[in-house]
């Protein structure tokens, strides 16, 4: 299986890459067009800015490429959030895949923006990717969130709820970072390369 981790200039990718190699999966770091269209697997992450982001995928021509992948793709972190039509932060305008607008984290007192450490995740609908980690905890990093819709798998709260697991058809995305959450973040990206999007 091949499996392609798009270079959107996120500041994770070594952990991302680390935590793959553990599941003796050997992942391809790529901006190519053709080895990403061409993967079995995608994946986007990112640690940073929506703007910056854009602008990275924007020089590599890749935007209109991610949006017209057919097989499964996963947002992390970032890369969620980059599925989202567009995000307070930088006013971006996102890929547009899943239809809302990403908003920042209210300050709260007693709880800080960015949104740092482990928080568990709840399922709000079934669906094979995310059913075996309803309950489980995993490590959030984040200032801007996701409103609950239809597109919601399942979702956490930092002083408000939002989308912690989402689809919309072959596109998962996850807020936190899988690849910094121990057993419960490896069997998530196990269960993504074993994933039928039929």
């Amino acid at each position: 299986m091949s499996i392609a981790v798009v270079d959107s200039g996120g500041a994770n990718i070594s952990s991302i890459m680390h935590a793959l190699h553990r599941l003796e999966i050997e992942p391809v770091f790529t901006a190519d067009a053709a080895v990403i269209r061409a993967a079995d697997r995608v994946i986007l992450p990112g640690v940073g800015a929506a703007g910056q982001a854009m602008q990275t995928l924007n020089k590599y021509g890749l935007v209109n490429i991610i949006r017209e992948l057919k097989q499964p793709v996963l947002g992390i972190c970032l890369g969620m959030q980059l599925l989202f039509e567009s995000s307070e932060e930088d006013n971006a305008e996102l890929l547009g895949i899943i239809p809302a607008r990403l908003s920042r984290l209210a300050e709260q007192p007693g709880l800080r923006v960015p949104h740092m450490g482990w928080n568990v995740i709840s399922r709000l609908k079934p669906d094979p990717f995310g059913d075996p980690v309803d309950g489980k905890w995993f490590y959030f990093v984040h200032s801007y969130a996701a409103p609950i819709g239809n597109w919601t798998l399942a979702s956490s709260t930092h002083g408000q709820p939002f989308s912690a697991l989402v689809r919309q058809e072959n596109f998962y995305g996850a807020q936190f970072h899988p690849e910094r959450s121990a057993s419960a973040g490896a069997a998530l990206l196990k269960n993504f390369m074993e994933i039928s999007c039929k």
